[in-house]
């Protein structure tokens, strides 16, 4: 068996920042980070395009994604579940 059979595969949990596009969510991790010589702490974010099948996520949603093969050229990554929802403005 090789290593990569053993390992699971990689999750993150971010926020939903756009679900504009169909069947696609963009979740923003917001990482903070010292610096390795200054020590002040750095914060640094990824943008990743999740899959969700189901048009279920919405803006400001807390979010699990999982890592899974390419399914468009920018999107590699499947909404698992949905940890927090968004609280939803009365007008």
């Amino acid at each position: 068996m090789t290593e990569l059979a053993n390992q699971s595969t990689k999750t993150v949990v971010g926020r939903v920042v756009s679900n504009k596009m169909d069947k696609t969510v963009v979740v923003l991790r917001t990482v903070k980070k010292q610096h390795p010589r200054y020590g002040k702490y750095v914060e640094s974010r990824t943008r990743f395009y999740a899959h969700d099948a189901d048009n279920t996520c919405s803006i400001g949603d807390v979010v699990e994604i999982e890592m899974c093969r390419p399914i468009s050229k920018t999107k590699a990554w499947v909404v698992r579940q949905i940890v927090e929802r968004a609280e939803q403005e009365q007008i």
